[in-house]
């Protein structure tokens, strides 16, 4: 038994109304069961019932046991003293009193809930599988599940959106710096988002657009402070920017700001995700754009965006996968497909919380636009939907998709998702 079985049955009253008493005896009939508090206090707010003959307003409590109240030591808090039903399941001799004295009132669940509803619920937790409804899914009305995707989507980007609101106030409330720092952290793709994002933060955006028109300097800036231009016997262009380096890193005082070469993780990537062809990449998108912050947060296409993402870096990165080292095939242009994961894990969340930051719901409907607008995300998590015939089209669906797997179905809060409710009805 948990307690989240408990808040599920308390929350949609799946259990027997009819003759309801507390463990004391007296009868109690529900108004309202209360709502959901997700913060710390009392597991439900606003509730009203009547017990006997009076209708009271305030807190409800769940426990598995009553005594756990005493182990969590509730009744020195007066934070509980507005409680005025305790929920339980087992029923164990134990009477509670407020900090005040009063004695508060417990109803024993098990005695009138449906035992069937338990067997579903123990029978969908012990599901081996990393969807724990993944046997009965299809049965699931498909309003249900796109319920459910649209609650987690807009969870997913509420968050990110939080994310991001930080790094503003960090940067001293700059959306140009933000929005820099964001797309340079997205640049990592993953395996190297903390080195480039204590990168931008070592370099400042208001450094590099002073040299906006000189794509040389801002690769020496970068790779320099990224640790990347340290070969004993540098070709003819590693020469040129360890010369620049040196210049502007004394004149900015970026030299006590260099990243340890050992940041930058390598192994196993493909030489089209090398670092060093992503910063040289991002150079690009400075270079060649003015406001990065307006142009990004005003470009509601996803094809527009992508044909400005879409950035081919300088001549020597179209023969070069790293320094020193001529390739005849590179793939120097960023990929539509790394392009599209820009918009979806920098671009998007900007805009949620550039929406939140002047209440202008039109920048939200934009982010969501923009998700609807992309193809799916094709990763491992999106391939198990997909294998349990769950539609996965876009980039909403796949956003939403990995959001339900990570929150809720690794932990298996089936109570919690109206998916999981659904097959326990």
């Amino acid at each position: 038994m948990s307690e989240d079985f408990i808040y599920f049955l308390w929350q949609f009253q799946y259990f027997r109304t009819t003759d309801l008493r507390t463990v004391e005896g007296e009868a109690v009939r529900v108004i309202h069961p209360g709502f959901r508090n997700p913060d710390a206090g009392p597991d439900f707010t606003q509730a009203r019932l009547f017990i006997g003959e009076v209708e009271w307003a305030g807190t409800v409590e769940a426990h598995v046991r009553a005594a756990d109240w005493l182990v969590h030591r509730h009744q020195y808090d007066r934070a509980y003293d507005n409680v005025i039903l305790h929920i339980v399941w087992d029923k164990d001799p134990v009477f509670l009193q407020r900090s005040d004295g009063t004695v508060i009132p417990t109803l024993c669940l098990s005695e009138w809930a449906d035992v069937t509803l338990l067997q579903r619920y123990q029978t969908l937790l012990a599901e081996s599988g990393v969807i724990p409804c993944a046997g009965r899914i299809t049965t699931v009305e498909p309003v249900r599940l796109t319920a459910m995707f649209d609650t987690v989507l807009l969870k997913r980007l509420e968050r990110k959106a939080a994310g991001v609101k930080v790094l503003y106030h960090r940067v001293d409330q700059d959306w140009e710096e933000t929005t820099y720092q964001l797309l340079a952290a997205a640049f990592g793709f993953q395996v190297n988002t903390e080195p480039f994002a204590q990168l931008s933060r070592q370099v400042p955006l208001k450094i590099l657009l002073k040299h906006r028109d000189n794509p040389m300097q801002l690769e020496a800036m970068l790779f320099g402070t990224a640790g990347l231009l340290n070969s004993e016997k540098p070709d003819e262009y590693e020469a040129v920017l360890q010369r620049e380096y040196q210049f502007l890193a004394a004149k900015y005082q970026l030299l006590t700001r260099k990243l340890p070469a050992y940041s930058w993780k390598w192994s196993k990537l493909r030489p089209a995700n090398f670092p060093t062809l992503r910063l040289a990449q991002l150079v690009k998108l400075l270079a060649s754009t003015g406001s990065l912050f307006s142009y990004l947060i005003e470009t509601s296409n996803s094809a527009v965006l992508l044909k400005q993402l879409q950035v081919t870096p300088s001549a020597y990165w179209q023969s070069h996968y790293r320094f020193g080292k001529t390739s005849e095939k590179v793939l120097a242009t960023l990929g539509q497909t790394a392009a599209e994961n820009l918009i979806v894990n920098a671009i998007v969340p900007l805009l949620m919380a550039y929406s939140h930051h002047k209440d202008w719901p039109d920048y939200r409907e934009r982010a969501v636009g923009l998700l609807e607008q992309l193809p799916a995300e094709n990763n491992r998590i999106t391939r198990i939907w997909q294998g349990l015939n769950i539609p996965v089209r876009t980039a909403f669906d796949s956003q939403a998709s990995i959001e339900l797997y990570k929150m809720y179905c690794q932990s298996k809060k089936c109570l919690s998702c109206q998916i999981g409710v659904s097959l326990l009805k």
